[in-house]
């Protein structure tokens, strides 16, 4: 309540009556709770002696409240606003509840409840605050779910319509002040009462084959926003391109916010019927801890999720790190191409890796989670499931582990990383039914055997190239201990040319390309036609007549009689090639 305006108007007096009364009011509160507190560790409770007094002291302070509300209600002689005015209704209707509480009156403390909470609801929707909302969902839900309960009212009917019943219709002014505030508070409530006649509300929820009925009001609410937050982000995914990661990531965002409602619902109505007595075999409170382990199942499915398109396409296994300018004119055509790119440097691509490794582990915490809800374990396909995702999730953090060693120059870790991350995904597919894989659903938890398949056949390759890496490495360790050591010191000086059937591991000298000037060498020329030549040479010191001799040795011939027959063609043989004779 905004009591500032009596100063600026300069009601002085008026502002320190509002103070006493709300301050009386707030007294008399305070010491009912404290003697509330103070018994609220014995084991009877509150005695009728105590109880008495509390309802006294409840008693002034709904009658300073109710003071405080008349004061205020001149308007002419006080300067209230129409906000100012509803904010002390609720306060008296409120203070009235908690009175009704105490003495079991629950008709009408349900109906004072359900005037602060209305008019609590429009002062929300009208000022954008958390004070109501905190207000509305810690103090004033709990009383009106309470006392609905004591009046045999079906756990199933929403509070908005619980409210909307009780709520005092016959108080024109009140109605007409908090149509003036929002209008649509006390029309939502109508149209939640039809909605729960339409039957648009679940009315049961169906787990890992098993369906139970869900009886509480909010969890029936908030599993029925979860299902359309499903059908929302289905269309969002669809006309999301996948290149716009964090777009399709903010797609998300409603989904995880309905589930994590359901979660909460779950959790109060699972505290109510402990805080009734209920033991954990009564047949509600089995289908409360079966609903509950499905709501949670769903909200941690989704982030898991959401960490899968942070971590881009094929949950970031292909080694994509973007470029560091990005296209300013986003209305270019898709396959148009990019213009003013340049590779990342290392540090950033080690940054992005290591954002990657963050979003598995996130992803593999959140997979623990899900193991411990209760009843998974003993589901033997789902646990299954779940232990191959583990695998599959770790392998990829290897992965993205084992580039960053490779970026620094550590290819032996990287190596090493791989080939485990391998059996990883091995692992994974052994275990992964077969799930198919649909490219127009939102990803979630359930990975496809697509997905792994295609993630061994990347990491088999990355295995073949890095063991390839590696072999160099060594060669390149080895060659440059021997070149310090000074075991093979002419191995550099030898020219490119010469060296031609030997991979440049050091590189190339471009320095050292032919040897110039050129040095006389000894080089084959014609081989075959020296070995031909060969009977026809005469060297210095060797018979002249030799060379023919064996040259008469090697020729073909039938008989010895033909070499007899023919003297004349044995002498002329002896003038060498090209008529040119010997000496």
């Amino acid at each position: 309540m905004d009591i500032t305006t009596f100063v600026v108007q300069g009601r002085d007096k008026a502002l320190l009556y509002v103070h006493l009364l709300l301050l009386t009011s707030e007294r008399a509160w305070a010491q009912a709770m404290g003697m509330k507190s103070s018994h609220a560790s014995d084991d009877k409770g509150l005695n009728s002696h105590a109880r008495s007094h509390v309802v006294s002291r409840l008693t002034k302070a709904a009658r300073a409240a109710e003071e405080l509300v008349e004061a205020l209600g001149a308007t002419d002689e006080s300067g209230a606003s129409t906000t100012d005015v509803l904010e002390a209704q609720a306060y008296a209707a409120m203070i009235q509840a908690a009175m009704c509480f105490e003495k079991h009156s629950w008709e009408a403390c349900l109906r004072n409840y359900a005037t602060a909470w209305v008019v609590y609801s429009a002062l929300q929707s009208s000022t954008k605050t958390d004070i109501y909302k905190e207000l509305l969902s810690e103090t004033i839900d709990p009383s009106i779910r309470y006392a609905a309960y004591q009046l045999k009212t079906p756990r199933t009917t929403p509070i908005p319509v619980i409210a909307h019943k009780a709520f005092p219709q016959s108080d024109s002014a009140l109605v007409e002040n908090v149509n003036q505030l929002d209008p649509t508070i006390l029309k939502q409530a109508d149209a939640s009462q039809d909605a729960k006649d339409g039957e648009s509300i679940p009315q049961t929820l169906t787990w890992r084959s098993r369906e139970v009925k869900i009886e509480d009001a909010q969890i029936a609410e908030a599993w029925a926003a979860v299902i359309q937050a499903k059908k929302t982000l289905s269309e969002k995914v669809k006309e999301i391109d996948d290149d716009h990661h964090f777009e399709k990531a903010a797609a998300y965002d409603e989904i995880l916010a309905a589930t994590g409602d359901a979660v909460d619902a779950t959790k109060t109505a699972i505290d109510e019927l402990r805080a009734e007595g209920v033991g954990s075999g009564d047949p509600r409170m089995q289908s409360l801890q079966i609903t509950r382990t499905a709501v949670n199942y769903e909200m941690v499915s989704w982030r898991i999720g959401r960490n899968r398109v942070l971590t881009g396409g094929d949950d970031g296994a292909a080694e994509r790190y973007g470029h560091g300018r990005r296209r300013r004119n986003k209305a270019k055509a898709k396959d148009e191409p990019l213009k003013d790119e340049r590779e990342l440097p290392t540090s950033k691509k080690l940054h992005k890796l290591k954002e990657k490794v963050a979003l598995y582990d996130g992803t593999l915490q959140n997979l623990r989670t899900i193991k411990e809800l209760p009843g998974v374990a003993a589901d033997e396909e789902l646990a299954a499931k779940l232990d191959a995702s583990v695998k599959y999730f770790e392998a990829l953090s290897n992965l993205s582990i084992a580039r960053s060693h490779s970026l620094v120059g550590n290819v032996t870790n990287a190596l090493a990383l791989i080939n485990h991350s391998l059996k990883l995904s091995e692992q994974a597919s052994s275990r992964m039914p077969n799930l198919a894989h649909d490219p127009t659903r939102p990803v979630n938890v359930d990975v496809s055997a697509e997905s792994i398949a295609s993630l061994s056949a990347l990491l088999t390759g990355e295995l073949q190239r890095h063991r390839a890496i590696v072999h160099i490495d060594n060669i390149r360790k080895e060659e440059i201990a021997n070149a310090h050591s000074g075991s093979a010191p002419s191995a550099a000086k030898v020219p490119l040319v010469d060296r031609l059937y030997d991979y440049p591991i050091g590189g190339v000298d471009l320095a050292n390309v032919v040897e110039f000037p050129p040095k006389r060498a000894l080089i084959p020329v014609k081989p075959i036609f020296l070995d031909v030549a060969w009977n026809y040479i005469g060297y210095p010191g060797k018979d002249p007549l030799a060379a023919s001799d064996v040259k008469a040795q090697s020729a073909p011939s039938a008989t010895g009689e033909q070499v007899e027959q023919k003297p004349e063609e044995k002498q002329s043989a002896k003038r060498g090639w090209f008529g040119f004779g010997r000496s």
